[in-house]
């Protein structure tokens, strides 16, 4: 699924006024700032946090971060990439002090009906995938395979080079079809084909 563009404001210019308009105080602006990258930034701190009231939480206290730092934004960083930092900083606290774990095992359905015995060994292996990822590898997984950004965007979000995050990319995918191959290469096939 690719990045929806229609969720950001239709032209970079138009976002540079509203970027600006809230640098000077103007609630209205950051209002709509809110509005266009409110839903982007649920759907990613709901599959960090694995949690709806966390992640409506999360998403509050990042924007009210984002109002308090917005002067320091400078446009050598596209603004979401800029958001996707607060929110992993955010997200990535939160998963420390309560060393919560996330999946979404939605994203990795089997194409054909499970019988409901399938389906729970299905998720528990993904769940065990999951589990063997870092924290760094999870957002980085979540970034790529579900918001589908490219390696500089995501490199941008990390200050990592776009070389250093393909590579952790690369060994999280071989991570990932290891595990696949030792638990027989059937179950969620689909994990490291879509990945």
């Amino acid at each position: 699924m690719d990045r929806q563009h229609s969720e950001y404001p239709s032209n970079s210019e138009e976002l540079e006024m509203l970027i600006q308009r809230t640098k000077l105080g103007d609630k209205e602006a950051f209002a709509s700032l809110i509005r266009n990258f409110e839903k982007p930034m649920y759907i990613y701190c709901y599959h960090m946090l694995k949690s709806k009231e966390e992640a409506e939480d999360a998403v509050q206290e990042i924007f009210i971060r984002v109002y308090q730092q917005i002067h320091k934004y400078r446009p050598n960083m596209s603004f979401s990439a800029w958001l996707y930092k607060f929110a992993y900083h955010y997200s990535l606290n939160q998963i420390r002090s309560k060393k919560r774990w996330f999946r979404f095992i939605d994203r990795y359905k089997y194409d054909q009906p499970e019988t409901p015995m399938e389906k729970v060994d299905s998720q528990t292996t993904l769940k065990e995938f999951l589990d063997l990822l870092t924290t760094e590898e999870r957002h980085i997984l979540v970034l790529r395979a579900l918001h589908r950004y490219d390696f500089n965007e995501i490199s941008e979000m990390l200050n990592m080079k776009p070389a250093t995050v393909r590579k952790k990319y690369e060994r999280l995918r071989k991570k990932l079809q290891a595990k696949e191959a030792k638990e027989g290469g059937t179950v969620n096939a689909s994990i490291t084909k879509s990945i």
